[in-house]
């Protein structure tokens, strides 16, 4: 088997879902029993354009390329005073996932018997027509809110964990989400590290995408993905700076490692923010042996393992199996009856699910401090049996503070109070070392942009703090002096480099210049 094939197998088995041993669900909606918090819901779908990117609908059979349709989902607070909003079904979003696999024209009576993982039950039918919490296109509430940028599971839609996502943004955050698309095509190539780094892409577009909404707290912005999701977030944050914490929903990261390290992107040092990892059951032995998955799927979680400097938390859900970490799986997956528990005890742990997502967020977006207690305590300590959940974490290591960690801090205060900033950083972080060359280079390219040329002085003022006997620091102040028009203080410096060193020839004829 080669390894494209292999991954794809991995990522299928993983769900565990064999025909011969299916028996059907009989779930509601209602009997989630998600708390909703304090806001009305508010969803908008629409469609945009990345035009750096070619596409093409295989479904058309035109054989033309078109730039690459991104569908986007947002779930966000909003408030229903003074507009007509229509309280939304799971037929309305069954509508969008009709369009994003491209049969947007495929009559809906067809839904339940068209895609392979919706199966045409009486239970099924029945979830159609239910009301679900979200309201088409109200106004966005008042607010600055955290945001969570959401990858879906293998090829699935940009709504399959619609229940989780409104339960999200009753508490107070938005969630946007596109559809798992392949690189040229609706179909991916088999969980390869392409498509991975295919979805990554789509994510990052969506992150690009949330500075069009004013209501978005974009310091507070999180990364969420269900199965292959993960995976595909996991080397998003190693790309992007500006992520806060990560969630997983059994992701595809501990199970595919390796496509993981192919990626040029790979590297775990850049993973410093909090991570929580939520993981299936244990898959029986006769499952294991009968649907041929590799017994290690259980116990080996490499990346979790491998961070050193990320907070990091794996939970083990023991009565979900991987289909029902999403709504979709919950509501609409047949069951199988060599592994699964009751509805009912499913549903009760989709719940939980939810609740420590919440948590988690709370905790690391929010900061607030009962939620960061929730995620610290031991599962028992919040009320839940070891027997429902499990749970083991680890604290980062302490990274190395070096120049690029202070360069954030002076950055962030716009490179004002310099020398302070350096004397109480270095209370804290004694190997802090701060080169004169890189000091040098920053406080001249700043320097010689004029809407920065104060932040320049600044640091080449700290740099003369921590070098004093720098001929060659005094004659970048002097050039930066010259540069603003400030030639008093433009001699003064070439002086004083000169008296360090009377060779430099640089500071001789600035000097003769200045005379003139």
């Amino acid at each position: 088997m080669n390894t494209n094939s292999k991954t794809m197998r991995l990522t299928i088995l993983i769900a565990g879902i064999i025909l011969s041993t299916i028996s059907y669900g009989q779930t509601s909606l209602k009997e989630i029993s998600l708390n909703s918090g304090k806001h009305k819901v508010g969803f908008k779908h629409y469609t945009i354009i990345d035009s750096t990117r070619t596409y093409q609908i295989k479904n058309n059979f035109d054989n033309q390329f078109i730039n690459r349709p991104i569908p986007i989902s947002i779930w966000y607070p909003a408030t229903l005073k003074n507009n007509n909003s229509k309280q939304l079904t799971v037929l309305n979003y069954l509508e969008i996932l009709k369009e994003e696999e491209e049969w947007k024209n495929l009559p809906n009576y067809f839904l339940l018997d068209w895609f392979p993982y919706l199966w045409n039950t009486p239970q099924n039918k029945a979830h159609l027509s239910e009301k679900v919490n979200a309201f088409s296109n109200p106004t966005f509430l008042n607010g600055n809110f955290p945001v969570i940028v959401y990858a879906p599971s293998y090829q699935a839609s940009s709504i399959e964990n619609f229940a989780l996502f409104e339960y999200l943004a009753s508490n107070g955050f938005v969630v946007i989400s596109s559809p798992s698309r392949g690189t040229d095509t609706r179909w991916l190539e088999g969980g390869t590290t392409k498509d991975m780094e295919t979805q990554s892409r789509d994510v990052e577009f969506l992150l690009k995408e949330i500075h069009k909404y004013e209501n978005i707290d974009l310091d507070r912005v999180a990364l969420m993905g269900f199965s292959f999701g993960g995976l595909s977030n996991a080397i998003t944050a190693m790309k992007n700076k500006n992520i806060s914490a990560i969630v997983s929903l059994d992701g595809t990261e501990r199970y595919n490692y390796g496509v993981l390290e192919k990626s040029p992107y790979f590297n775990l040092d850049k993973v410093t923010i909090p991570y929580i990892h939520f993981a299936q059951k244990e898959i029986p032995e006769d499952v294991l042996t009968s649907d041929k998955i590799p017994a290690e799927l259980n116990y080996k979680f490499q990346l979790y393992d491998s961070l050193q400097y990320s907070n990091a938390y794996s939970y083990r859900f023991h009565d979900l199996t991987h289909s029902y970490f999403s709504s979709f799986g919950v509501l609409f997956a047949n069951r199988d009856k060599r592994q699964d528990k009751s509805d009912a005890k499913i549903m009760a742990s989709y719940n939980l699910l939810c609740e420590h997502t919440l948590q988690f967020l709370n905790a690391t977006l929010k900061n607030e401090k009962k939620a960061s207690d929730f995620i610290e305590n031991k599962p028992n300590d919040n009320g839940f049996s070891e027997a429902l959940i499990s749970k083991k974490m680890k604290q980062a290591n302490r990274k190395e503070f070096d120049y690029k960690d202070f360069n954030d801090l002076a950055f962030s205060q716009d490179y004002q109070d310099l020398i302070p900033l350096y004397k109480r950083t270095i209370d804290k972080h004694s190997e802090l070392e701060l080169q004169e060359s890189m000091l040098n280079t920053l406080g001249l390219q700043l320097s010689f942009n004029p809407k920065k040329i104060e932040q320049g002085v600044n640091v080449l003022l700290l740099a003369l703090h921590l070098y004093p006997k720098s001929a060659n620091l005094y004659d970048s102040l002097a050039e930066v002096y010259l540069y603003n028009k400030d030639f008093k203080n433009a001699i003064l410096n070439y002086k004083k480099s000169l008296e360090l060193n009377p060779e430099n020839q640089n500071a001789i004829d600035r000097l003769k210049q200045l005379k003139k």
